[in-house]
């Protein structure tokens, strides 16, 4: 059976170069392509594929776009494909959930291995890249060990926690919850700052890492459903 592949890239000759390389692959078939954050994840949504190959730095929010996939759609497997060699990213995209972190400049080949790997449910980095993501992943789990004990969040932040974890947008977790979107959107700023991340992938991870009693978390966001929105 061929591996159903979708690419979003905005670059166009990058992209239309992808998609005629692959399409003549026999154990894959491209579904379908795109050029942004939000056509990614709208290709997913319609087109459900096996692995969707994205690039990081493209108009919109890729980060939430690639939160938003992970969370409605685990299935479908993501191959990020990028410039950027910082490993930062790499290892909050990892840590989260992706697939796939292959760098521009690798070969056809192995982007194709990247695909058929993830596909799989296995894990798939650049070589020479993958050590030095590990060394640092390494790092990062020793410094969290030695870290103060996590900021104490309030009822309310509980409440957007709670809609993040289940894949929730903004204006879904408002209406959860009877608030805004306006003021959802101030919470998440809150919290990014309180658990010091810097976007909704980094916020999942740091949410996750905490010691905070997920069935607590569950229920808070239907005991005070008929609060006054505000």
């Amino acid at each position: 059976m061929k591996i159903r592949v979708a690419f979003v890239d905005d670059h166009h000759v990058l992209l239309e170069g992808l998609v005629s390389l692959y399409s003549e692959k026999s154990d894959l078939e491209v579904v379908a392509m795109g050029h942004s954050a939000c056509d990614a994840v709208r290709i997913v949504e319609e087109f459900q594929p096996d692995a969707i190959v994205m690039d990081l730095t493209m108009p919109g929010d890729t980060f939430a776009a690639i939160e938003q996939i992970m969370s409605g759609f685990p299935t479908t497997k993501i191959v990020v494909f990028t410039a950027s060699n910082m490993i930062q990213p790499a290892i909050e995209l990892l840590e989260a959930g992706i697939s796939a972190y292959v760098l521009k400049g690798s070969s056809s080949s192995e982007l194709h291995d990247a695909i058929k790997i993830a596909c799989r449910g296995e894990t798939y980095v650049t070589p020479g890249f993958a050590t030095k993501v590990i060394v640092s992943m390494k790092t990062d789990q020793l410094r969290r060990k030695n870290q103060p004990s996590p900021a104490r969040l309030h009822h309310r932040e509980e409440q957007i926690v709670s809609g993040l974890l289940k894949g929730l947008t903004n204006r879904e977790i408002g209406q959860a919850i009877n608030i805004s979107e306006k003021t959802v959107k101030h919470y998440m700023t809150s919290l990014m700052q309180k658990l010091n991340v810097r976007n909704r992938v980094q916020l999942v991870i740091a949410v996750k890492n905490r010691t905070v009693p997920r069935d607590r978390l569950a229920d808070s966001t239907q005991s005070h459903a008929g609060e006054t929105r505000y």
